[in-house]
């Protein structure tokens, strides 16, 4: 069966069946090399850009690279090299990679490779690339985490491609704006992409102020929760939902608030795990020949990238050496620190002063490394107030607004039972997610075994937590200074407030001794720590509109 834009071909290399994707395979290979033929040799010169209905070289030689690096079946990476470089063996010159891998702060060769993870992550990565025709480096470095990627996919393919109260374009789009917020590129092209396959209009890609008034009504809510939620009020609600012809309904706007807190978290997991733009993207792939002297070596194998490394620089992994006792220092204070737990509890009265202490010192920790700066003129069309952004939540005694008591309004008790009533199953997929993240353990730190890590990670979700202005009652807020370095701290604050900010260099001066994919995990808690503060506090001011 014949396409006429060849569109087919390629959507059936995510089939699960072999013999469909062979015929796929064999369909590609026609119509990339019918262009090719058109084309001519070029001379060492990148392919024209437009070559008719059947779609243009350059981008079907893109996807082909993709597809050679990040395709969960080995016969659609396998067939895909090999056509590439039956291409350039016709005198066409093809696109390589300028990442090297999923990520610019871990190496290649520390990733998870395809064709080597064990059958539960392969599993989830074919389920994704079926799903959303990609495997993009998110997942590939939640990978590490498998029983929260599964989680992870569960709800945002919810949010994206199940029925719900927005129309498709519209998530997208939502999303777009949520990114741009933190000058996430990463994001934004990735659904710029998506929001066009799914019929949005072009033109509202030209800028917020293209797009239908209704969603130019949600600058305000995306600005206040990307950078100081605890500023958003019933009144911004009331807004929002008695817009007359531009308003939204409740469940509309729940939606909403779910996939801008979403997308702000995973801006910071873009960011604090260096992820690199897709292949497929812009800052992805160049068709330019490497400054390596004459040599151009065409090696597609995926976890065979030697070649790949030699044309593009990559050295080692620069980690530098460390105190040898980094890490059974921080093991005997979470020893020390349940030693003083059974001893002695403190008071109401001096937990709070803690908490005070605690949320005073964050104001000190900076988030500026001396980073290059950001060209954002690509996103910054798509928000509004530029100049906005992260503000300490105001210390005691000049606060206008007062410590949000986690028991006051926990997400268990009164937000999940809110997002389920309103747009049913995602309270319980946000939930389930929640629970496995701050639950995650493999009972491991760095090379110790059988380690009780459940101290550690409730320090650094409360720290997140306490960034904000939220206070838990139960919690010794003195444990945060003794488990978490000022480095680490500074990591958790760009990462979580100012990801843009997030450098190399940040990265590996915490925990300097301990894995990447304990680094993941960290930034899995930060993502999901900063989702559920954004969400307490907007679905608190739903709540309180609706009362």
């Amino acid at each position: 069966m014949e396409d006429g834009d060849g569109a087919g071909r390629w959507d059936r290399l995510c089939s699960r069946d072999a013999n469909m994707r062979k015929v796929a395979l064999d369909g590609v290979q026609q119509l990339v090399l019918s262009l090719t033929e058109k084309a001519g040799p070029t001379n060492g010169k990148p392919p024209p850009s437009s070559l008719g209905p059947a779609g243009d070289l350059d981008h079907s030689l893109v996807r082909l690279l993709r597809l050679s690096r990040s395709c969960p079946f080995t016969d659609v990476r396998d067939k895909c090299g090999a056509i590439l470089q039956a291409v350039q063996e016709m005198g066409v010159r093809i696109p390589r990679a300028l990442g090297q891998g999923p990520s610019e702060f871990i190496p290649e060769k520390e990733i998870l490779q395809l064709g080597r993870e064990d059958a539960e992550t392969r599993v989830l990565f074919i389920e994704a690339f079926a799903t959303l025709g990609r495997l993009d480096n998110i997942t590939l470095l939640m990978g590490f985490h498998p029983r929260y990627l599964d989680s992870f996919l569960k709800t945002q393919h919810y949010l994206m491609q199940m029925d719900g109260p927005l129309p498709y374009h519209y998530r997208h789009y939502i999303a777009i704006m949520a990114a741009a917020r933190h000058q996430c590129s990463y994001l934004v092209n990735l659904h710029v992409n998506d929001f066009l396959q799914v019929g949005g209009d072009p033109k509202w890609l030209a800028g917020l102020d293209s797009a239908p008034r209704k969603l130019q009504t949600l600058s305000e809510m995306n600005k206040i929760l990307a950078h100081r939620p605890w500023l958003i009020t019933k009144d911004h609600i009331e807004k929002l939902l008695k817009a007359e012809e531009h308003g939204w309904s409740l469940a509309e706007l729940v939606h909403v608030v779910v996939l801008l807190t979403h997308y702000h978290s995973l801006a910071s997991f873009t960011y604090g795990c260096g992820i690199n733009p897709e292949i497929h993207c812009d800052g992805g792939h160049t068709f330019r020949l490497p400054s390596v002297g004459s040599c151009y070596v065409c090696d597609f194998t995926n976890g065979n990238n030697a070649v790949d490394d030699l044309l593009n620089g990559q050295g080692g992994s620069g980690q530098s050496t460390e105190t040898v006792c980094e890490v059974e220092a921080l093991m005997e204070k979470m020893k020390q620190l349940q030693e003083c737990r059974d001893e002695e509890e403190a008071s109401q009265e001096e937990m709070a002063t803690r908490f005070e202490r605690e949320k005073a010192e964050s104001l000190y920790v900076t988030t500026t490394e001396g980073e290059e700066s950001v060209d954002t003129r690509d996103v910054s069309r798509h928000f509004e107030d530029p100049s906005y952004g992260y503000k300490e939540f105001p210390r005691q005694g000049e606060q206008t607004v007062p410590t949000f008591r986690a028991q006051d309004y926990t997400w268990e008790d009164h937000g999940y039972s809110l997002v389920n009533r309103l747009y049913p199953d995602v309270g319980q997929l946000l939930d389930e997610k929640f629970q496995i993240v701050y639950n995650l353990t493999y009972n491991t730190m760095a090379m110790h075994k059988d380690v009780d890590t459940s101290m550690l990670r409730r320090a650094i979700w409360n720290y997140i937590h306490c960034m904000f202005g939220i206070r838990y009652d139960d919690y010794d807020y003195g444990e945060i200074n003794q488990l978490l370095d000022w480095n680490f701290k500074a990591y958790i604050k760009t990462v979580v407030c100012s990801p843009v900010k997030t450098t190399n260099r940040m990265y590996d001066s915490f925990w300097r001794r301990f894995k990447h994919s304990e680094k993941i995990h960290v930034n899995l808690l930060l993502m999901e720590a900063r989702m559920q503060a954004e969400l307490l506090y907007a679905l608190t001011a739903i709540t309180r509109y609706l009362t």
